[in-house]
C-alpha cells in the first residue's frame, strides 16, 4: 500500500508506531516430506539481504585520490555494486521473495556526502535530493537502521534526508529526550504473501548506537536520548511478537565485540549485537553494523531459549552484502524457523548496474570538479605514512590550524591569556599533500572526519595524564629489542584515530616502560610543565564529547566551540596563505625513547 510519509512522520513521532507494508503474493509454499501422522507440512523460503556503513559510497570511486579504487585485497566499492548483487539474488530467489535493509552510517564519509550536506546542501529551499537516498530509492531498500554518523550534520539534514527517501529510517533506541517516545519508527513490518498458506509476517526492528549521545552531543543534547540496544530490544521484541510477527530481524548499528569506545561515559554497550542475540528471547537474526568488520556468520546461542541466532555483517563502504536465507515450516498453526543460514557477496566480483551509473553521474561529476580545485602550493611533500610513530609535519598542520582558530576565537575574553594547545591524531597512514599545487582533495584526504573544533580548559596536570592515555597506544618494548613499526603501535588493539599528538609542548614517550608511566621529560615554554598551569586544548568534537575515553577532557570546562568543520578550516588556512610550507607550522614536539635513547 501506499505510505504517506508526512502522516506517517508525525504518527511514529507522537506514537512510536512502525511501518507495515504487504509483500507481493509469494509462490506456492512447498510440500515437504511426510512426518507423522502422513502430515506434510508447509514450507516457504525467503532471504534478506543486507548492508552497512555505506558511508557515501555510491561509486567505486576513491575521491581522495580521483581515481577508482583499489586496494590489495581487490575489494570494490559503491552502492552501484550492491545494486547489481541485488539484482542477482532478486533474480535467483523471486524479489517477492526478498528483504532488502541497511545497519546505517549512510550520509557521511566521502566528499560526495559533504558536497550535499555543506556546499550544495539538501535542506536548503528547492535543494538537491541527496545521492544517497537517489541510489537507495532506486536500489529499493525496504528499511534503514540509523547510524551514529547520521547525526553528524545535525538533526535537520537528517530530517530532511529522512523526507527524500521511500524506505523509514529506523531507530526504536532514539526517543525523544523528553517524552522518551520513539523520535523515528522503530520497526518496520512486511508481510509476504504464500498461496496456499497464511502469510508470512516478518518484523525488522531498528537499532542505533548509544554513542551518538557522546559523539554528536552537541547535536541532540536535551532533544534527543539513545538507551542502550539489549534493553529496547527486550521491550520491542515481544512486542513484534504479540504483533503476530512470524520472524524478527533486527537491523542494528552496533557490533558484536560486546566492547565500548567510551569506557564508563555511558551505562551502555556500544557494540551489543551479540549481547541482543544472548540476553533477548525472539531474535531470528541481527544484521550487524558500526564496527567495519566482515562477519560472514557467527552464531550465538539465547540464554533463556537455547535457540541460536545468526549475525552478519558486510564489512563497510558497499564491499560486502549480507545475505540470511530463512526456511519456514506451517505446523500447528504457525510458521516456525526451521533454519538461518548467512553468507556474504563480494562486490568486487560484479559491475557496477548502469542504472545507478546513469542516475547520479552528474551528482558524482560536480564533487569530482569541486575536490579538485586548486587552493595552493606545496614546497614540499607531505605524508602520513610514518605518522604513528614520528611527529610528522603533515599532522602539525592541523595542529597549528586549531591552534590559530581558537586563539582568534578567543582574543579579548577572559582566556585570551591562557596558552593554547592542540591534539591531532595520524588518521590516515596513506595521505599525502604532494609538492606543487594543493587541491581540496588533498586536503580532504588529512582529515577525513567531518569533526569540529572544540576549546577545552585543562591543567598540566590533566594534560599529562592525558597524554599518559595516549601514549598506551604502544606496545611496550624492552630497551635491546628489535623495532617493528608493525607491531609498535595499536596495543590492545587502539586504532590510530585515539592515538593524539598535543602540540604546543616537548616530551618524550618512554615505550620501553609500562603504560601508565611513559611520558617523560613533559615541558611547556622550556621548563619542567607546572601540574597547576591552565591551559586551552584545541580539540575535535568527538575527543571533547567523551569519544575515545581521553581523562578528563569530557568533563572539563568548555569555552568556545562552532560548527565549522576542521577540514573546511584547514582549506580556509591554506587558501590564506596561498603557499604550504612547513617552516611556517612544523616542530618536532615529541619523540619515541627506551631508556633515555631516541627509537628513530
Amino acid at each position: 500500500m501506499p505510505l504517506n510519509r508526512r502522516k506517517f512522520l508525525k504518527r511514529s513521532a507522537v506514537t512510536g508506531a512502525g511501518v507495515a507494508l504487504a509483500g507481493a503474493a509469494a509462490p506456492a509454499a512447498e510440500a515437504a516430506p511426510a512426518g507423522r501422522g502422513g502430515k506434510k507440512p508447509k514450507r516457504y523460503s525467503f532471504t534478506v539481504m543486507g548492508s552497512t556503513d555505506l558511508h557515501g559510497h555510491v561509486f567505486n570511486w576513491d575521491y581522495f585520490k580521483d581515481a577508482e579504487y583499489t586496494d590489495s585485497a581487490g575489494n570494490a566499492q559503491g552502492l552501484a555494486r550492491i545494486s547489481t548483487l541485488v539484482n542477482q539474488v532478486r533474480e535467483e530467489k523471486g524479489r517477492e521473495n526478498t528483504l532488502l535493509l541497511d545497519a546505517g552510517d549512510t550520509i557521511q564519509g566521502t566528499p560526495l556526502t559533504y558536497y550535499y550536506a555543506k556546499v550544495d546542501p539538501i535542506t536548503a529551499k528547492g535543494g538537491p535530493v541527496h545521492p544517497m537516498a537517489q541510489a537507495m530509492n532506486a536500489i529499493g531498500y525496504d528499511a534503514v537502521a540509523l547510524g551514529n554518523h547520521e547525526f553528524n550534520y545535525g538533526i535537520e539534514t537528517l530530517r530532511k534526508f529522512e523526507e527524500q527517501c521511500d524506505f523509514p529510517l529506523l531507530g526504536a533506541n532514539a526517543v525523544d529526550a523528553k517524552t522518551l517516545k520513539p523520535a523515528f519508527p522503530p520497526y518496520f513490518m512486511k508481510t509476504f504473501r504464500v498461496k496456499g498458506a497464511p502469510p508470512v509476517k516478518v518484523a525488522v526492528l531498528g537499532l542505533t548506537n548509544p554513542g551518538i549521545a557522546i559523539w554528536d552531543k552537541a547535536y541532540v543534547q536535551g532533544k534527543l536520548a539513545f538507551p542502550g540496544l539489549e534493553e529496547q530490544a527486550a521491550k520491542w521484541v515481544p512486542k513484534l511478537r504479540s504483533m503476530g510477527a512470524d520472524v524478527v530481524v533486527i537491523s542494528a548499528h552496533s557490533g558484536a565485540s560486546g566492547t565500548s569506545s567510551y569506557g564508563d561515559q555511558l551505562p551502555y554497550v556500544e557494540n551489543a549485537a551479540a549481547n541482543i542475540a544472548r540476553q533477548v528471547p525472539g531474535v531470528d537474526a541481527i544484521l550487524v553494523g558500526h564496527a567495519h568488520v566482515e562477519i560472514a556468520e557467527q552464531r550465538v546461542v539465547n540464554e533463556a531459549t537455547g535457540k541460536e541466532v545468526v549475525l552478519s555483517e558486510p564489512l563497510c563502504y558497499a564491499e560486502r552484502l549480507s545475505l540470511f536465507d530463512f526456511e519456514l515450516a506451517y505446523e500447528k498453526g504457525r510458521w516456525r524457523v526451521e533454519s538461518v543460514k548467512a553468507s556474504l557477496r563480494d562486490s568486487g566480483t560484479v559491475a557496477d548496474d548502469p542504472r545507478i551509473t546513469r542516475l547520479l553521474k552528474d551528482e558524482h561529476a560536480l564533487v569530482v570538479e569541486y575536490v579538485n580545485q586548486v587552493v595552493g602550493t606545496a614546497t614540499e611533500t607531505l605524508t602520513t605514512v610514518d605518522a604513528r610513530y614520528k611527529d610528522a609535519p603533515i599532522i602539525d598542520l592541523i595542529t597549528k590550524v586549531q591552534e590559530d582558530v581558537v586563539k582568534a576565537a578567543l582574543a579579548g575574553t577572559a582566556y585570551a591569556a591562557l596558552p593554547v594547545l592542540a591534539q591531532a591524531s595520524p588518521f590516515s597512514r596513506t595521505s599525502q599533500i604532494p609538492a606543487g599545487e594543493v587541491t581540496i582533495r588533498d586536503l580532504s584526504s588529512l582529515y577525513v572526519y567531518d569533526n569540529t573544533l572544540v576549546a577545552k580548559v585543562l591543567t598540566g596536570a590533566q594534560v599529562r595524564a592525558y597524554l599518559e592515555y595516549s601514549a598506551e597506544y604502544y606496545t611496550q618494548t624492552a630497551a635491546g629489542a628489535a623495532v617493528d613499526v608493525e607491531q609498535l603501535t595499536n596495543a590492545g588493539g587502539r586504532p590510530d584515530y585515539n592515538y593524539d599528538y598535543v602540540s604546543g609542548l616537548a616530551y618524550e614517550i618512554d615505550v620501553a616502560q609500562p603504560a601508565g608511566s611513559r611520558i617523560k621529560n613533559l615541558t611547556y615554554g622550556g621548563a619542567a610543565l607546572d601540574d597547576a598551569q591552565r591551559f586551552v586544548l584545541a580539540v575535535n568534537n568527538y575527543r571533547a564529547n567523551g569519544g575515545g575515553a581521553f581523562p578528563h577532557v569530557a568533563s572539563a570546562e568548555e569555552v568556545w566551540s562552532e560548527s565549522t568543520e576542521i577540514r573546511t578550516r584547514i582549506a580556509e588556512w591554506v587558501t590564506a596563505k596561498g603557499v604550504l610550507d612547513p617552516a611556517d607550522f612544523a616542530s618536532v614536539d615529541w619523540r619515541l625513547t627506551r631508556d633515555g635513547t631516541p627509537v628513530f
